[in-house]
């Protein structure tokens, strides 16, 4: 009698902690919106004087 008790008991136990699903969460909780950034047409002009600084080679960081 007192396994039975002891099984109730801990089906009650466990119930009571995991018998009910958390509260759902909205979409609009998970996500964030962000004003955008106006694009800077300078950001990517061409600029012969600084080209350089863009080029990655092996053969120009040695200087040949």
């Amino acid at each position: 009698m007192e396994h039975r008790t002891t099984e109730e008991s801990t089906a009650a136990a466990r119930h009571a902690r995991f018998g009910k699903l958390p509260e759902r969460i909205r979409h609009e909780d998970l996500t964030e919106e962000k004003a955008a950034t106006v694009q800077d047409p300078a950001r990517h002009a061409y600029d012969p004087a600084r080209s350089w600084t863009s080029f990655s080679c092996l053969a120009a960081d040695l200087g040949l």
